[in-house]
């Protein structure tokens, strides 16, 4: 099915009954990612799963999104399908979409997976510090540009030049303002060797939330999908 919110077409799926259950995928996924807790939880609420605009079959934005027009999309997309003070549940990206959304409306609860907040210092890779010096120098900033495609990570190389850019801006955002207004209970269930969000920001994370508790998991920023039998149980508990 499909809505309109705004100018972007926004591709999502919605079954089960009972109290909302509003599931979010991270950054080059979609709807799929999502639906094996979906699936294992629609006997009991209503599951809606949507794809982000930019990815799956949701149109792209006419230009570059932050976290925040992510996040406001989804306050009308919720607003228009009639969802009451859902469960929130946001892997990586979509769990940084959940934070900044949870923090200015009614949620029952939240659940992140793996979802990068607090913004730390890291010590760049070599070639993305190559290419930060070559494009400082006189003329080189064509050439700058043109060497991203070839050196940049891996999401960055796959995107569009609209969602390069918002890859960017949603990347370099630190979002621990908004995690410690949320007053919900929280679940972080975070996998031992994610490598896209470590387990000291989810460390961090939850010592800077008011209701939060930490669950680390054997497995890699994927361990929600790699720990599913445990996860679907540590959420029933949950919720």
């Amino acid at each position: 099915m499909k809505i309109k919110i705004n100018d972007v077409d926004v591709n999502y799926i919605q079954y089960g009954e009972g109290k909302d259950i509003l599931l979010l995928h991270g950054w080059g996924q979609n709807i799929e990612m999502m639906k094996p807790i979906g699936d294992n939880l629609s006997d009991k609420y209503r599951i809606t799963i949507l794809d982000f605009p930019g990815f799956g079959q949701s149109s792209e934005p006419s230009d570059a999104w932050t976290i925040d027009d992510y996040s406001n999309m989804l306050e009308e997309f919720v607003k228009k399908l009639k969802i009451k003070k859902p469960i929130v549940m946001g892997h990586s990206f979509g769990g940084r979409v959940a934070i900044r959304y949870s923090a200015h409306n009614s949620i029952e609860k939240l659940v992140l997976f793996g979802s990068p907040c607090v913004r730390t210092q890291k010590k760049l890779p070599l070639t993305t510090r190559i290419l930060k010096a070559i494009k400082k120098l006189p003329g080189m900033d064509k050439i700058g540009e043109y060497m991203k495609k070839y050196i940049g990570s891996r999401d960055y190389k796959a995107a569009s030049p609209v969602m390069r850019q918002t890859l960017v801006n949603v990347v370099n955002e630190d979002l621990s303002m908004y995690a410690k207004e949320i007053e919900e209970p929280t679940l972080l269930i975070w996998g031992e060797y994610d490598d896209e969000a470590p387990v000291e920001e989810a460390k961090i994370l939850e010592s800077i939330m008011v209701d939060a508790g930490l669950i680390i998991l054997p497995g890699t920023h994927y361990a929600y999908l790699e720990n599913l039998p445990r996860v679907i149980s540590i959420l029933d508990n949950f919720i």
